[in-house]
Parts: structure tokens; C-alpha cells; sequence
């Protein structure tokens, strides 16, 4: 008779969490053209160092890579330490801190990311690297964030989110200033005119308003001794369109008629067409275009500290008084100075009290 195996199944061994990824557009990024890895590719730094690098090395892009967030998953070593090792990493060539300006008018945010390269990088490699960085974001700004990442309410990223509005059903009407153009008879070509009526003489059609001359035949409305003709406003809109060439506004051009009236205006027409000609405001030259900066849309923070500047001003990653502080300097050089000065301020201030004291 066959023997029941009674003993248990194997387990399941159990599999270890995933790593925490950041959230979209957040993250690691990995830095291309990198060697491909090796056992001693980290040989060279210290032990914690060497650990830590090795662990970020094999994280995938766009995991979180917060202080807190590494300490978590590295049992030998506390936030303190993981801070300390990421800005050796920094120093090293491993790994820049950036933030990077997502969006555009007043839809924008500030995200953070951690590029990180695996082959030792100087200086000059990372600055150009991130001047890259730069131009792209400037080119493409939502190019930054994950494709169809918004922020989602309930996950604390509701500084920013992106609203696309609905398109319309029905094309927008514009207003014009001139006529509509009759509709076509049932039947007759979309593009063909509407045929006159019969026995009535073909009249020509209207003709669009210039803003200068909208602007003369508001003038009656304004002041009622300025009011105008329609033949009128056609013998001035010349002189009014000078005006609005050299760069002035139909509220600029209607006070500067309308202001300091006589009493009495026997000829509107003839007042206002020497008006147009004394009055007429110079012809200021044309600054040539000169390409204005745009905002840097790249920053690189300090791994110390997280001060922001340009990569060129971070060297290593780090700013200047987290520099000094790490090469042994003083953090400013002339405090010694300023202390030498104000000592020399109270010795003074001491022997003039001294000579002021009454025998």
C-alpha cells in the first residue's frame, strides 16, 4: 500500500520589500557613458563609502534617495552617517544633488533629483553635464516630470498640478469690427458670393475699421465738441495711424486729443488734424534684440548643506563654507581681520572714556 506523505510543504522563502521609489520625476537619475560595473569599481574609497555606493549603484532609476529613506534600508549605518557618505560620494565624482524647475508660467514646482554615475567624474564633466541638463529642461519644460505624471492629491505633492481644459464643442465666435458676411442661398457653393436681389444695384462691401480710426470716431463720445464725421475720420485716420506707428495706444492717442480743449470748437476736423500734426510723439529708435537669460532651470545643491547655486559655483558638490569646513579652513577669511578691528574700535573707545572722566 502506497505511504501517505504526511510531512508539510516547503515554505516560500520570503522575498525582502522593494525598494521605495520617489515619486514621478523624483529620484535617482543615472548619468550616461558609464564603464560597465565591476567588482572594483568602489575599491578605492573608505568602507562606508564603499558600501553605501555599492548599494545606490544597484538602485533602479527614479528611486527615492532621501537621507532618511537610504538610512532605512542600510542597517550598519544611521542618517547622520548615510549624509556624511553621500557628500564624500559628491566630492569623489559619484553623485550630484540638483533640483530642477518643472512647468511653465505659474504652473512650475522644484524637483529633486540625485544623478548618479557610477565611473568617477571631475569637475569640468559634471558642469558640462548639467549645463546639458539645463538646455533640455529650457527647450522642453515638462520634459522634466515622468510621461503622464500628474501629482496626486493624498501623497503631499499638491504644490503643483497640471489642469488641461476641455476643448470646446463649438469653434469660438470673434467679434469684428466690420460686417458679417451674408450667408449663401440653400444649395449655392460655400465659397460663392451671395447674389443681389433683383433690380437692386451690387453694393460694395464693408470694409474693416482701422484702430486709428475707431479711436477718431470715439472722440464725440469723449467730448461732444470733438464729434466726427465718417468722412471725417477717413481724411485724419492717416495721421492717426502715425501715431500708433511710433508705438503709442489709442488711450495714449485720445487724451493727448482731448486734453486742454478751447471753450468752443468751430471745426473739429480742422482742430484735430493740427493737433495730429504738432502733437505727434517721436520716433524712439529701435533697441536691437538682445537674447535675455532665461532662469536657470538646473541648480545644483550642496551635499552638506543643500544650498543651491550654479555647478560651476558647487565644486565637488558642496558650497563654499561646507568646503573650508571639510578642508580644516576657517569659513571666512576675514574674520581675523574683523575681530582685529574691533578690538582696535574698543581700545580706542576705552582711552577716549579714560580722557573724558573728570580729575
Amino acid at each position: 500500500m502506497a505511504t501517505q506523505n504526511l510531512s508539510p510543504a516547503p515554505c516560500v522563502p520570503a522575498s525582502s520589500p522593494a525598494y521605495p521609489m520617489a515619486k514621478p520625476g523624483y529620484g535617482k537619475r543615472s548619468a550616461p557613458d558609464q564603464l560597465p560595473p565591476r567588482a572594483d569599481d568602489f575599491a578605492l574609497l573608505p568602507e562606508r563609502e564603499r558600501y553605501v555606493a555599492g548599494f545606490v549603484d544597484h538602485l533602479p532609476d527614479g528611486a527615492a534617495m532621501t537621507v532618511k529613506t537610504l538610512a532605512k534600508q542600510l542597517p550598519l549605518y544611521g542618517q547622520q552617517a548615510v549624509g556624511s557618505a553621500l557628500a564624500a560620494l559628491s566630492v569623489a565624482g559619484h553623485l550630484r544633488r540638483v533640483r530642477c524647475l518643472v512647468g511653465e508660467g505659474e504652473q512650475v514646482r522644484w524637483v529633486f533629483r540625485t544623478f548618479w554615475s557610477r565611473t568617477a567624474r571631475d569637475n569640468e564633466w559634471w558642469n558640462a553635464y548639467l549645463d546639458a541638463e539645463d538646455h533640455r529642461a529650457g527647450a522642453d519644460p515638462e520634459g522634466g516630470a515622468e510621461p503622464g505624471a500628474a501629482a496626486v492629491p493624498g501623497t503631499g505633492d499638491e504644490s503643483w498640478t497640471s489642469v488641461v481644459p476641455e476643448a470646446p464643442t463649438t469653434a469660438p465666435v470673434s467679434p469684428r469690427t466690420c460686417a458679417q458676411v451674408p450667408i449663401p442661398a440653400p444649395g449655392a457653393p460655400a465659397d460663392a458670393p451671395a447674389a443681389p436681389a433683383p433690380g437692386v444695384p451690387a453694393q460694395p462691401g464693408p470694409r474693416c475699421l482701422s484702430p486709428a480710426y475707431l479711436a477718431l470716431a470715439r472722440l464725440g463720445r469723449v467730448d461732444h465738441r470733438l464729434a466726427l464725421s465718417a468722412a471725417d475720420c477717413e481724411a485724419l485716420e492717416a495721421r492717426a495711424t502715425e501715431w500708433l506707428a511710433r508705438g503709442v495706444s489709442t488711450d495714449y492717442l485720445t487724451q493727448a486729443l482731448t486734453a486742454g480743449l478751447p471753450a468752443r470748437v468751430d471745426s473739429p476736423v480742422g482742430f484735430l488734424r493740427h493737433r495730429l500734426k504738432d502733437k505727434i510723439p517721436p520716433a524712439l529708435p529701435v533697441a536691437p534684440d538682445t537674447p535675455t537669460g532665461s532662469a536657470r532651470r538646473v541648480m545644483v545643491e550642496c551635499a552638506r548643506c543643500g544650498a543651491p547655486g550654479r555647478p560651476d559655483a558647487l565644486p565637488d558638490g558642496l558650497c563654499r563654507p561646507c568646503r573650508q569646513a571639510a578642508h580644516g579652513a576657517a569659513l571666512v577669511p576675514d574674520a581675523v581681520t574683523g575681530h582685529a578691528a574691533g578690538r582696535e574700535v574698543r581700545a580706542y573707545v576705552n582711552e577716549l572714556r579714560e580722557l573724558l572722566k573728570v580729575p
